[in-house]
């Protein structure tokens, strides 16, 4: 009978929207559902190669984070179905600055790779970081630092996971192609070389399911972007913080816009992030997303990252 109220509880939870928590985080989510705008930017459209296409004429389109995602990155609005979060407001900076429309297209992970490759979207924002290997296809303009969290059960006994040797014999939830999972691969690693157990990483397919397998017992913490955690523990009060790691450990590393490789269109989606940071447009987006504490001073073209 614990167990079935236990998950019940669960349940209860997982079916509240992030609307209804609003007013705990200190994120008013129905304000957040109007635009920022920022002026075109004369520099950064005048970069824009003569003989770009675009996927569709006059439109940025670009793949943005909300199927199995989480707030702050991308939600629906109330009528379910217009995309808001820090990720579409930087999406809209961007085509602004590029004197373009954006469209939006929610994207699951494992799409947005080959849509950007294949051209089907322009570009990608999706909370990306950047690595050596993705910078093989892939060209990038930073927009935000990036920092990792582990956060467990408020109950949980575990109140620290800082380095290697924390993680040795836990199930920890990470999303499967992501460079929290390298991180934590490269720990496991490092641990087992020294005779310490492996641990054992837990993917699921969704945020339901991640809270679901943490909050039953199945999962003894989540890895992952820290803004979105913090952003879920300040809602429910159901997890907290035991470690944060840097999203390149062991170098910083960078969020960035994402194109595909040698489209030519980098340097003029740098230059238009540029000019939203100097205008105070893209402060106002992270301020209203709760992201500040990552933000840049200005965006860099394929700066070192993850294995380099």
């Amino acid at each position: 009978m614990k167990h079935r109220a236990k998950l019940t509880a669960v349940a209860a939870l997982l079916s509240l929207s992030s609307h209804a928590f609003a007013a705990n985080t200190g994120i008013d989510l129905v304000a957040n559902e109007t635009p920022i705008d920022t002026p075109k930017s004369a520099e950064a459209a005048a970069k824009i190669p003569a003989n770009f296409k675009f996927v569709n004429p006059g439109y940025l389109t670009v793949a943005v984070a909300v199927l199995g995602s989480s707030p702050p990155f991308g939600l629906f609005a109330r009528d379910n179905k217009t995309v808001i979060g820090s990720e579409a407001d930087i999406a809209r900076l961007v085509a602004d600055g590029l004197g373009l429309k954006v469209k939006l297209v929610p994207a699951s992970w494992e799409d947005w790779p080959l849509g950007v490759s294949s051209g089907k979207y322009d570009a990608a924002a999706y909370n990306i970081t950047v690595t050596k290997e993705r910078k093989t296809k892939f060209d990038f303009a930073t927009y935000r630092q990036d920092t990792l969290g582990f956060y467990v059960k408020s109950t949980s006994n575990i109140t620290a996971i800082k380095a290697a040797p924390d993680i040795a014999g836990k199930r920890i939830i990470v999303t499967s192609g992501t460079n929290q999972e390298s991180v934590l691969l490269a720990w496991d690693k490092e641990n087992q070389a020294k005779g310490l157990k492996p641990f054992t990483p837990v993917y699921v397919t969704d945020d339901a399911a991640a809270t679901l397998a943490l909050q039953s017992g199945r999962a003894d913490a989540t890895f992952g972007p820290n803004v979105a955690a913090a952003y879920k523990s300040k809602l429910t009060g159901t997890t907290k913080l035991v470690g944060i790691v840097p999203g390149g450990w062991p170098k910083t590393a960078n969020i960035a816009f994402t194109l595909k490789k040698g489209n030519g269109l980098v340097d003029a989606v740098q230059t238009s992030i540029d000019s939203a940071i100097a205008n105070g447009s893209y402060l106002k987006v992270l301020d209203r997303w709760g992201e500040s504490v990552e933000k840049i001073d200005h965006s860099e073209i394929n700066p070192p990252g993850l294995g380099d």
